[in-house]
């Protein structure tokens, strides 16, 4: 038995040296050792995914290559790396990765998260651009976003008042977000008084419980593919039946407006399922259903999930930083004042909110992994970089980084007094950067801004107890709080005759 051993970890030492060597000659990025057979550098990964692999950088540096199964990985973690992979080479690591979620959420790669950089992609891309997320598209839905901010400040106050000031906000504001896009995308609400087909919000809450379900699981087959020779299909078999569902709700909300007439004049439809019918008149090889769904989904999933996160973020740290929250109450009341309340238009006009919005996604980002992968051979840093790479950039790691932040770790919505957008160099990108940046910024900026100036401009706002708000990060691709944010709020002076 002891020969047995021995003769095990010799091998294991040999293919780790060779590997080791391989790299040297080939010029590849440093890899930490080491890097066991089959699994590769896999053991090294914990939950959150963004802290663990932050640990890995920190350790070893910015610029690694990691060996998760048989995917090869690029794991960048400083900004100057990403300005390279997303300028420089912005072509070369516009392809998205093949994993299982691609291929049954996806629609088989076809999606704009999902689809590999292509004349498809690029269709879909202009799509999004010029008919769904435009600025002129964005207002005129406007009215839509003001009424679901109005409406969910109803329902806090009603909360409120029921339970002695105390409400649990997770679930409205993901609620409202989920109102938002779906009032956009097809003119309905599921959630709150206002549902007009129960059966079918009963089938809409069942498929985002589901999803929630199947996107927080880890995939194992994505890195190790034999592992679903040894019972590892559960998730696999979870996805196609998601997907089933999924589909065959989008496609009975678009056969409802195929039925309706069609207006002529494209600037007076109401949502945009009756933007994307009237476009697959004009061309019904570019928009076939499976496009219109496809991206009807993705900004379900992009606009609800992510927006609201963010959005219960941004209440806890101010909850735990009143001194903010009252600067960002006063900017409201002198530029606003008490006569109406805050809409989308004033945003661009108070700029402390905007500072508190970037602090936020500083130390919170929506998105804190990005995900590509390489077309071809290019360099970054003067390293070679094989084609077929996978490219996972940390923007947790750079957002938190004390070598890119003076006190990351601080909560300080000064420190972008004097930043634009969203955007400090690639210090901070929570939107990610090049040909696949998030199409929806301006629309989460405006939503984030909307709503918690809303909610900022209605209440005042309180920890339940003495104790500080818990920060602690759940489970989940876009950095959900463990524990659903509870705050104790009461109508402010004047703001009460907006509050039913």
């Amino acid at each position: 038995m002891e020969t047995f051993y021995l003769i095990l970890s010799s091998l294991i030492a040999i293919v780790c040296i060779t590997k080791f060597i391989v790299g040297k000659n080939k010029n590849l990025p440093p890899s930490p050792f080491p890097s066991l057979p089959i699994v590769g550098h896999l053991y090294l990964l914990k939950s959150p995914l963004y802290r663990a692999l932050a640990k890995v950088s920190n350790r070893h540096g910015p610029m690694l290559m990691l060996q998760f199964g048989t995917r090869r990985t690029l794991l960048v973690s400083s900004p100057a790396a990403v300005e390279e992979c997303l300028t420089t080479n912005d072509a070369t690591f516009a392809n998205r990765p093949q994993l299982l979620a691609g291929k049954h959420i996806g629609y088989d790669y076809t999606t704009i998260t999902w689809s590999n950089y292509n004349g498809h992609w690029r269709n879909l891309r202009r799509i999004a651009s010029l008919e769904l997320l435009s600025a002129q598209r964005l207002h005129a839905l406007n009215p839509i976003h003001m009424e679901e901010a109005r409406l969910l400040v109803n329902e806090v106050h009603r909360r409120a008042m029921r339970d002695d000031g105390m409400v649990e906000m997770k679930s409205l504001l993901f609620e409202m977000m989920l109102n938002v896009v779906m009032m956009m995308i097809a003119g309905k609400r599921f959630f709150g008084d206002l549902v007009a087909d129960v059966e079918e919000a009963r089938r809409f809450k069942g498929i985002v419980k589901d999803t929630f379900e199947v996107m927080e699981s880890a995939n194992v087959t994505d890195y190790l593919p034999w592992w679903k020779w040894v019972g590892g299909t559960e998730l696999e078999k979870k996805m196609v039946a998601l997907r089933a569902k999924r589909d065959a709700f989008m496609q009975d909300l678009l056969d409802d407006y195929k039925r309706q007439p069609i207006k002529e004049n494209i600037e007076e439809k109401t949502n945009l399922i009756q933007v994307l019918v009237k476009l697959q008149e004009a061309d019904p090889e570019c928009y076939k259903d499976h496009v219109i769904k496809g991206l009807m989904l993705e900004l379900l999933s992009a606009g609800s999930d992510a927006t609201s996160g963010t959005m219960e973020w941004m209440l806890s740290l101010l909850l735990n930083n009143p001194q903010y929250l009252k600067k960002a109450q006063a900017e409201i009341d002198n530029y606003v004042g008490e006569d109406r309340l805050i809409c989308e238009s004033d945003i661009s006009n108070l700029p402390y909110l905007r500072c508190i919005i970037n602090e936020t996604m500083r130390m919170y980002p929506p998105g804190p992994l990005l995900f590509h992968e390489s077309s071809k051979d290019c360099k970054v840093g003067g390293y070679h970089i094989p084609g077929g790479t996978m490219i996972v950039i940390n923007l947790w790691a750079i957002h938190n980084d004390p070598n890119n932040w003076e006190d990351p770790k601080k909560f300080k919505p000064e420190r972008f007094k004097e930043v634009e957008g969203s955007r400090d160099g690639y210090k901070l990108i929570p939107f990610g950067s090049g040909r696949r940046g998030c199409p929806g910024e301006n629309f989460a900026m405006l939503m984030v801004g909307l709503v918690v100036g809303t909610l900022i401009q209605c209440f005042e706002w309180e920890r339940i107890d003495e104790k500080m708000i818990d920060m602690t990060e759940g489970k989940g691709i876009t950095m959900p709080r463990a524990n659903p944010l509870v705050a104790k709020c009461r109508s402010r002076g004047k703001m009460a005759k907006f509050l039913s």
